[in-house]
């Protein structure tokens, strides 16, 4: 990548719009994002929809030809849907080239028997339904982590305020991160600064905010930020590849989600889809060296995180209650002979 730290990068169309005397008007410096990440990075890759070992492979190996620098890779169909064996093999592989792997905790949902989330309103969403949903998500967490997962993708509030008060109390490494998906992507700056306070280390906005609506959420929280640059189309199919340079000014710190719309939905993966899922991992890379270019030839491509760094740094929480515990002994020691 190169610095582009030393002239300000220019915008899409800039030199010609100028000529032609419909030059737009200078970006205001009051807009750009303050913050970054703790490396002094303003943005870093994720390629979401890894859908196992395989698609890992292709990932890495694709990355490697287009050299596409990947900071985090994502999966979407959920934990309880790899084997030990297969969580191993993704957790190795990432590790030898220092991404970050991030698994989703489940059920979820349509996952579950509720049929709300069906309706035309979508009910809940695809949250946690009751007690065991949540704990279906904790045993994903636990299970995940003692592999070696060190980042876990939720979609519901009480699973994420569950998940860090067990990594405060060490029933799931400390160093664990907790990444809110687009989901339940919250859409204005107090509802992204309530997901940062109940645990969130990064948080999937939806594609279609507005880059007024970033610097909002930046004037109340420094909380990473996910985007995807091109959504899937069951998330709105936005396509947002000439914005990136701005999306980064605005939203930093910020996660380029390479996603892919106009493509088959793959969740829950399995052999069944295996072509479409070894193609489509394929494409998503090619679309971040796509985004990558652009950047590059707006002069906008500096200001990246270092390959390898993955933590959010100092986020604020809110203060976690006491611990307690339902004993179901009712009986007070004083009435007691």
């Amino acid at each position: 990548m190169t610095d582009a730290s030393h002239s300000p990068p220019r915008r899409p169309g800039e030199h010609a719009l100028a000529a032609l005397g419909l030059g737009a008007p200078v970006p205001s410096p009051a807009d750009a994002s303050p913050h970054s990440f703790p490396d002094g990075g303003g943005w870093r890759t994720e390629v979401p929809s890894v859908e196992g070992p395989e698609a890992l492979v292709t990932v890495l190996k694709e990355s490697s030809r287009l050299d596409v620098p990947i900071h985090r890779i994502s999966q979407g169909s959920g934990i309880w849907m790899l084997t030990d064996a297969e969580i191993t093999e993704m957790v190795e592989a990432t590790a030898e080239r220092s991404i970050e792997l991030c698994l989703f905790t489940g059920p979820r949902g349509t996952w579950d028997i509720g049929g709300s989330v069906r309706t035309d309103s979508g009910g809940g969403g695809l949250r946690a339904r009751g007690h065991d949903a949540v704990a279906g998500c904790v045993e994903d967490a636990v299970r995940a982590t003692e592999l070696g997962v060190r980042c876990l993708l939720v979609a519901d509030e009480g699973v994420l305020w569950t998940l860090h008060l067990a990594r405060q109390q060490g029933i799931i490494p400390a160093d664990t991160t907790l990444k809110v998906s687009a989901l339940i992507g919250p859409v204005n700056p107090v509802a992204f600064a309530v997901h940062e306070r109940l645990g969130a280390d990064s948080v999937n906005v939806p594609s279609d905010l507005s880059l007024s609506h970033l610097t909002e959420i930046r004037r109340v929280s420094a909380a990473p930020m996910d985007m995807y640059i091109e959504a899937p189309d069951d998330l709105g199919g936005y396509i947002r590849m000439y914005e990136v340079a701005e999306l980064i000014r605005r939203g930093a710190p910020i996660y380029l989600k390479f996603g892919l719309a106009k493509a088959p939905s793959i969740y829950p993966s399995g052999l069944h889809l295996r072509e479409t899922v070894l193609a489509t991992a394929r494409e998503r890379v090619r679309r971040g060296r796509l985004a990558l270019d652009l950047l590059a030839r707006h002069g906008a491509d500096g200001g990246m995180s270092p390959l390898g760094s993955r933590l959010p740094g100092p986020l604020n929480r809110f203060p976690a209650d006491a611990p307690t515990h339902a004993t179901g002994n009712t009986t007070d020691e004083t009435d007691k002979d």
